[in-house]
């Protein structure tokens, strides 16, 4: 007999991808706790390592180089990741307010957010660029170099803030467009560039040996300083001081002292004068047991210390330490952080200067060495093992909950399979009174008057169309996988022309403590029904149980005017075929399973999947669509044959004209095939030209499994390019025809592969 699963008994939720929160997941995925969920909320899924930035912006890293990739990672720890914004607190009820989704519950907090540049002067916030968040910096970065390449005549780019942010900025950028400057034979254009400090000097927390060494470097390179020369504002095309002095620039970057978001201190969390955490040297902060922060937004009441990426990374271990103790409510250990520390800080070229209390030494040694030591952390967090799912069996629950809790949740395996296996109806109403399901006139019994089954009219003169489908969850955010099922479930109204009305709902929850299983249900319920209440479709019941897994599916209903069904037999010579979304959901998701996903690929992946086919169904059928399918589980070439055959026809699809995913070219190169894959793999033999098709790496893509995938439609060859038009305008940026109808021939294959 199979162990019972290890149900969820305390919420651990880290605000934030910061250098801290990194080391807490791989931690964690190396020493995991047993009935521990741990969430991220993370605004961006590839987190800078923000002392490599300047090795980027100068030319000397790629993206890669530089990032953490959460995706991975978190999958690596077994942490949920949800790509969001936290944006307030409840600490009361102990949950995180986010920008795009329901609050997310704690039992215990970490916020690693980082800080900004204090945007302190007029204008500031509207025309300058703060180096952080570097995802921002790095989009405009990318903008300045086109602006460059275009001007006419040489830019003026100033920096502000003259400390080792600023500094290392300013030689990066200009290395970089003095490069590109060069190579593109326009020497005379690079720009001229600005350094302005606040104070009289650079470097001004550093020691006179590495700010002489960096002075004379400015002059070498023709970089001008403005000591002395604090910004009261600035302007379209100009920088003014506060002594009234203006300085023409056509791109201010500023890198300033370090700023805090506003929300903490809002949510009623202590913070510091300048709106920084106020944390114990326990990393808890001094106002509300069970709330940790740390790196920049983080204040050591008792250890002041300057914001810089070394005290963050130092303050990974202890924090995760203090996070289990915390969970298992164990007295939490103090930390004490180092009081002076190693700056390497480059030039823009492979030439850095080292600089520790009084001392200094620079060299293009020094930049090898911190190059090293840069990869070094960075390879921490790539290549990670593959980890076993299960807990360990001699796992001590009783240290995240009490002992009589554990032990009837520890039960679940004996609980009946029948009325036992239903969730109990006090959790249910509780979820439901928070739903608010799209109204319909024609829903006589629904939600809002619940019985032994939904009633709902029959428009006179139209047919009932009717699907379900239900699989378990391929995410484990539970607020966008109801959303997906939803879109999924909803594919199957759309491909027959009809318009979805009702909706019963099909769930399966873990068992743990109630408050546990009723936030899940709250949020798959809360995701199925905003995209229902999208496409204008009433949830009317449904049936929600315990499993072992997130089981979701819905019942729906349609109605659709018998005259205008759309079918997979209605497929014609001469028309040709569109497809609305692109393929590769199952090598993407195969692939994240190994951690062999970058995060990026699997964000863009969910976009799609979050992308209702509604705007696409009607605009297939306005322009005369004659066949229509959605492309689910038995990926296009499967669809495609099924459509063929029931219309007796031949087709021609082009392999190159197929969209694809982001980063689903490289996962399926690599092998990483979904499970369904191999059974539909076996339809390979309705192509005609099967040999020389296999002989291409993309081919299997053909047979890769959707979820929530896009529309397959036919229609006539003089519509197919102004549907596309339209299509690609509605949002469907990826739509392409992707292949014609041919009449049937002699031979029993159906399907001819363009490559």
């Amino acid at each position: 007999m199979n162990a019972a699963p290890v149900p969820v008994l305390k919420d651990l939720v880290l605000v934030g991808g910061g250098h801290s929160h990194v080391i807490v997941l791989r931690r964690l995925g190396m020493q995991p706790v047993p009935g521990l969920r741990v969430t991220v909320i993370a605004r961006e899924v590839h987190t800078p390592y923000s002392g490599m930035l300047p090795g980027l912006i100068a030319g000397h890293y790629g993206f890669d180089d530089v990032h953490i990739d959460l995706g991975p990672l978190t999958r690596f720890a077994g942490a949920r990741l949800y790509h969001d914004e936290a944006v307030g607190l409840d600490l009361a009820g102990r949950t995180v307010q986010c920008r795009g989704r329901p609050p997310v519950p704690y039992d215990v907090l970490s916020i690693d957010i980082g800080a900004s540049p204090a945007l302190n002067a007029a204008g500031a916030a509207a025309h300058a660029v703060p180096i952080k968040p570097i995802a921002t910096l790095v989009e405009r970065w990318e903008r300045l170099q086109a602006r460059v390449r275009a001007a006419s005549r040489p830019l003026q780019v100033g920096v502000v803030g003259a400390g080792a942010a600023g500094v290392e900025l300013v030689l990066a950028v200009q290395h970089a467009l003095r490069g590109m400057q060069v190579a593109a034979g326009r020497p005379a254009a690079v720009p001229a560039f600005h350094l302005f400090s606040a104070t009289g000097r650079i470097l001004p927390t550093h020691n006179r040996r590495a700010r002489a060494r960096f002075e004379r470097v400015l002059r070498a390179r023709g970089v001008r300083v403005h000591a002395g020369a604090r910004i009261a504002s600035v302007r379209p095309g100009a920088v003014v001081v506060e002594d009234g002095s203006e300085h023409a620039v056509d791109e201010v970057l500023w890198a300033t002292e370090a700023g805090a978001q506003a929300w903490p201190r809002e949510a009623g969390l202590a913070v510091d004068g300048r709106g920084f955490i106020q944390v114990a040297d326990t990393l808890e902060s001094t106002s509300h047991p069970g709330v940790f922060a740390a790196g920049d937004i983080a204040a050591v009441a008792k250890y002041p210390r300057e914001k810089a990426g070394v005290f963050a990374v130092r303050q990974g271990p202890p924090l995760d330490a203090n996070l289990r103790r915390a969970v298992r409510g164990e007295p939490l250990r103090p930390f004490r952080p180092q009081r002076r520390f190693l700056s390497l800080i480059s030039t823009g070229d492979r030439y850095a200067v080292a600089s520790r209390g009084p001392w200094a030494l620079a060299g293009r040694w020094i930049w090898s060495w911190k190059d090293r030591i840069d990869r070094r952390f960075m390879a921490r967090f790539t290549g990670l093992p593959a980890m076993d799912a299960d807990p360990a069996p001699d796992a001590n629950l009783e240290r995240l909950a009490p002992a009589g809790a554990v032990r009837e949740l520890s039960g679940a395996a004996m609980r009946c399979a029948g009325c036992g296996s239903k969730v109990g109806a006090t959790l249910l109403d509780r979820v439901l009174s928070r739903l608010t399901p799209f109204p319909r006139d024609d829903v006589l019994t629904g939600l809002d008057a619940p019985d032994d089954a939904s009633v709902e009219r029959v428009p006179p003169g139209l047919v009932a169309v009717r699907t379900v489908d239900a699989f378990r969850a391929i995410i484990d955010d539970p607020y966008l996988c109801g959303q997906i099922t939803a879109n999924h479930c909803l594919g199957d109204i759309y491909a027959m022309g009809a318009e979805p009305r009702t909706a019963l709902a099909i769930v399966t929850v873990p068992l743990g403590p109630e408050d546990k299983m009723e936030a899940l249900l709250r949020d798959l319920l809360g995701g199925m029904v905003k995209a229902l209440n999208e496409a204008e479709t009433a949830l009317v019941g449904g049936h929600t149980t315990e499993g072992d897994d997130v089981t979701l599916g819905l019942a729906l209903s349609g109605v659709v005017d018998p005259a205008h069904v759309l079918r997979k037999s209605g497929m014609q010579p001469g028309n040709r075929l569109i497809l609305t979304a692109p393929l590769g959901t199952g090598t993407l998701f195969a692939a994240h399973m190994r951690l062999q996903a970058r995060g990026r690929w699997i964000d863009g992946a969910l976009r799609s999947m979050l992308q209702s086919s509604r705007a696409a169904a009607e605009c297939l059928r306005t322009h005369g669509a004659t066949a229509c399918t959605d492309v689910t589980g038995f990926g296009l070439l499967g669809h495609l044959v099924e459509m063929a055959r029931a219309s007796d026809v031949d087709v021609r699809l082009s392999l190159p004209a197929v969209p694809l995913l982001a980063g689903a070219r490289e996962t399926i190169a690599q092998g990483f095939l979904s499970s369904l894959h191999p059974h539909n793999a076996r339809l390979g033999s309705a192509v005609v030209n099967a040999d020389a098709a296999a002989a291409t790496s993309i081919y299997p893509i053909l047979f890769d499994p959707q979820t929530a995938g896009g529309l397959l439609a036919s229609l006539p060859a003089a519509r197919a390019e102004s549907c596309l038009r339209e299509l690609q305008a509605l949002g469907y940026d990826r739509a392409g025809v992707v292949g014609s109808v041919e009449p049937r021939g002699a031979r029993e294959e159906r399907i001819t592969i363009e490559l």
